[in-house]
C-alpha cells in the first residue's frame, strides 16, 4: 500500500477503504508518513468530503492510535458530555455533579481552552488546590465514590488527532465536517464512556455559525457513535450571545456555584438541567425524558448536586468552601465598567468579539503556552434584550493591569450594540439528534 495511491484516490473523490485509512493513521502517528503527504490528504478530504463509513473508520483509527481508557472497573453506567465550545460555557461544572446526583457515573476527561473558547480544566484549576491530574487508580476511585471526577486529557489519548489538528490549523483544513467530527469523537470514544451527549453550539460565538452546519456536524457525530456501539445523542443549542453573565475562569466557577445553590442565570440553569436530564435518560436512570427532567430539577433543588460538586472538589484537593464563599476564588486587581453610550435595548452581542476581549484581559490563551489570569474576565450587567439607559453599566471587565483592562473594555464596548427596539428572542434549544433521527425543538 502506498500513500501516493491513497492521495490520488481521494483527490478523485473516491471512498477510501478501512485498510487505507488505518495505513495512513498508523504511518502518520509513527512519523513514517511526512507532513506534506498528510496535509495533501487533509486538503483532499476537505474538498471531496467523506461518507459516513469513511468518517467512522477515520474516527476509530484515530481513537485507537493511543490509549483507550478502560472504565469497566468503575461500577455503573458511565456518561460523558461534550460541548463544541463557546463563550461563558461552564455547564460541565454543573452538569457533571447534577448527572452524578441522578445516578450517572461521570468519569470525564476535559480539555483546556485556546483562544476565545474556554476550557473546563482551566476553570477547575482556578479553585485553590484543585488538581486535574490524578493517577488512573485515583481517578477511578473518585468516580466510584463521588460519582463524578473531571481530569485533564492524557497526552496518549488519540495522539493522531493532536498531530492532525496541528496540521489542519496551519493548512486551512479546519472547516471540514468529517475532520471536525472525527477529531471530537476520537477523543470521546477513547475516553471510554458508555453514553455520549454532545452539546453542539450554533451562532456567532460557535464554531459552526449556521443551524444547518450545526445539524450536519451533530448528525455526523451521532452516526459515528452509533457505528462504534456507543449510545450517542446531540442537542443543538444557542451561542449567539455568551451563556450566563460571566466569562473568565474564577468568575464562571462562581456562577456555576450560584446555579448549584439554586440561583444563577436562567439560561445557564435551563441548559444545565436539560443536559443532565438527557444524560440520566440515556443512562437508564429515568424511563422517559420528562421524568429525567423532573429528577434533575429535584436533585438541583434539594442540594444533592451541590453536595456532589463539593465532594468532587475536596477529593481532587480543592477548597469546597468556594461554593458558598466565592471571595476565596482568585480576584483581578483592576476592574472597569463599560457604559451604555445611549438609551435603547441591548440588541446584539458579538460573542466572538466578547471572547476576544476576555483573551486580552488574560482569561484565555492566545497560544497554548500563554499563562492565564484566573481572576480576569467579564461580568455582564445586561443581557440580550434588556433595556438600557445612557451611562449605566453594560458590564465590567477584570484584569491584572490598567492597560489590559482598558483594551478589554474597548473590545467589549465594540461587541455590544444598542438598538432602538428589543431584538427578536432566540430559542435556547434548536434540535435534538439521536440515532432515530433529527427533531426540531
Amino acid at each position: 500500500m502506498h500513500m501516493y495511491d491513497i492521495l490520488a484516490k481521494k483527490r478523485e473523490g473516491l471512498a477510501l477503504s478501512r485498510e487505507e485509512i488505518e495505513f495512513f493513521i498508523r504511518g502518520f502517528t509513527a512519523g513514517e508518513i511526512p507532513d506534506y503527504q498528510a496535509s495533501a490528504l487533509l486538503m483532499a478530504i476537505c474538498i471531496q468530503g467523506m461518507d459516513e463509513r469513511e468518517t467512522a473508520d477515520l474516527t476509530l483509527s484515530m481513537a485507537h492510535s493511543g490509549e483507550m481508557a478502560d472504565l469497566s472497573q468503575i461500577p455503573g453506567i458511565k456518561g460523558d458530555k461534550h460541548s463544541t465550545g463557546g463563550v461563558g460555557d461552564k455547564t460541565t461544572l454543573i452538569v457533571g455533579p447534577l448527572a452524578a446526583a441522578c445516578g450517572v457515573v461521570v468519569a470525564k476527561m476535559s480539555g483546556r481552552g485556546l483562544g476565545y473558547t474556554g476550557g473546563t480544566i482551566d476553570k477547575l484549576e482556578s479553585i485553590p488546590g484543585f488538581s486535574t491530574q490524578q493517577s488512573p487508580q485515583r481517578f477511578a476511585q473518585i468516580a466510584e465514590e463521588v460519582g463524578v471526577c473531571i481530569v485533564g486529557q492524557s497526552g496518549e489519548l488519540a495522539p493522531a488527532d493532536k498531530k492532525l489538528y496541528a496540521l489542519r490549523d496551519v493548512t486551512a483544513t479546519v472547516e471540514s465536517i468529517p475532520l471536525i467530527a472525527s477529531s471530537i469523537m476520537s477523543k470521546k470514544l477513547a475516553g471510554g464512556s458508555d453514553c455520549i451527549l454532545l452539546d453542539v453550539k450554533t451562532g456567532s460565538g460557535a464554531f459552526m455559525k449556521t443551524l444547518e452546519e450545526s445539524v450536519q456536524l451533530a448528525q455526523a457525530m451521532v452516526s459515528i457513535g452509533a457505528r462504534a456501539g456507543r449510545k450517542t445523542a446531540a442537542l443543538i443549542t444557542d451561542m449567539d450571545h455568551p451563556l450566563g453573565r460571566t466569562v473568565g475562569n474564577a468568575l464562571e466557577v462562581e456562577e456555576a456555584c450560584q446555579v448549584l445553590c439554586g440561583e444563577g442565570p436562567g439560561d445557564l440553569r435551563a441548559l444545565s438541567v436539560e443536559l443532565a436530564a438527557w444524560m440520566a435518560w440515556m443512562a437508564g436512570k429515568a424511563p422517559s425524558l420528562e421524568e429525567a427532567r423532573a429528577l434533575a430539577e429535584e436533585k438541583l433543588r434539594d442540594g444533592s448536586a451541590l453536595e456532589r460538586f463539593c465532594r468532587m472538589v475536596q477529593a481532587q484537593g480543592g477548597d469546597p468552601s468556594v461554593a458558598e464563599h466565592p471571595e476565596r476564588l482568585p480576584r483581578a486587581a483592576v476592574s472597569l465598567a463599560v457604559l451604555a453610550p445611549k438609551d435603547g435595548w441591548l440588541c446584539r452581542v458579538d460573542t466572538r468579539e466578547a471572547g476576544r476581549a476576555s483573551v486580552v484581559l488574560g482569561a484565555g490563551r492566545e497560544t497554548r503556552e500563554s499563562a492565564l489570569d484566573y481572576g480576569a474576565g467579564i461580568r455582564f450587567a445586561k443581557v440580550l434584550g434588556d433595556p438600557v439607559r445612557q451611562g449605566e453599566p453594560l458590564g465590567w471587565v477584570y484584569a491584572s493591569t490598567e492597560g489590559r483592562a482598558q483594551e478589554g473594555a474597548r473590545l467589549l464596548a465594540g461587541a455590544l450594540e444598542i438598538g432602538e427596539r428589543p431584538p427578536e428572542k432566540r430559542p435556547l434549544f434548536y434540535a435534538a439528534i439521536t440515532e432515530k433521527g433529527t427533531q426540531r425543538l
